[in-house]
């Protein structure tokens, strides 16, 4: 045990998620945020049980964030979206992830996990996104 570190830290609330995830889109650059849209963040401990299983996820630790709503690129021929885009980040996959990383900051992990669903957003997949990623790095 680390003899300097405090024995009544606490675990980052919901509220201090929300906040670090406006932070993390406020940063992005202005065409990206114009672009983005009226996207509604949405932060909870855990994805729920139908979402998991709609997805064939057994274990909730597993999903760290998700992307609901039509993607930007299906919008225009299906005209406006009968409801706002949400992205979901979810509280304890991410501090899990991040304790068990030990190499990024909290601030960093959150703004990768919302920039990866603003990018379902803009409609990429999965493996759009990890060669961005790749060819970022």
């Amino acid at each position: 045990m680390n003899a300097h570190a405090p024995l009544d830290q606490v675990a980052p609330s919901l509220d201090d998620f929300a906040r670090l995830a406006r932070e993390a889109f406020d940063a992005l650059p202005e065409p990206f945020r114009r672009a983005a849209g009226e996207v509604v963040f949405r932060i909870d401990d855990f994805a729920d049980e139908t979402t998991l299983s709609d997805l064939g996820i057994e274990d909730a630790f597993e999903l760290t964030g998700l992307y609901h709503g039509v993607d930007i690129g299906q919008r225009d021929g299906l005209g406006p979206a009968a409801e706002p885009s949400r992205v979901f980040l979810y509280r304890r996959p991410i501090l899990d992830e991040w304790c068990e990383r030990g190499d990024v900051t909290l601030s960093d992990l959150i703004a990768h996990v919302l920039i990866h669903e603003i990018g379902h957003h803009f409609g990429l997949s999965d493996d759009d996104i990890d060669a961005i990623e790749a060819n970022a790095d």
